[in-house]
């Protein structure tokens, strides 16, 4: 299993056009038969800083979910909402429910 933390923070002005296309993603990858779980969560602190939590069963998942039309279009949609580039830190479960 891998699950990735995606930090993404946005422009300010853009923090509500961000939440829209990421639901969009959010929606159809809980669709793709190698995703386990996919949570968006957004910073109480600083309400234009995200992170997304997902959790895919393996290396061929996470290829596939990057071929998809959803999560291209998110890709394309939000990079001029970022604030600064996004980062991924890819781990391997150890507790997981």
């Amino acid at each position: 299993m891998i699950a990735n933390l995606v930090s993404v923070h946005v422009k300010p002005e853009a923090v509500e056009a961000f939440k829209e296309i990421t639901a969009y993603n959010h929606e159809n990858t809980r669709r793709e038969p190698g995703n386990v779980r996919f949570d968006v969560l957004w910073d109480k602190a600083d309400p234009t800083r995200f992170t997304l939590y997902e959790v895919f069963a393996d290396e061929d998942a996470v290829a596939y979910h990057k071929t998809t039309e959803h999560y291209n279009r998110w890709r394309e949609a939000v990079a001029p909402y970022m604030a600064e580039p996004r980062t991924a830190v890819s781990t391997t479960p150890l507790c997981f429910d």
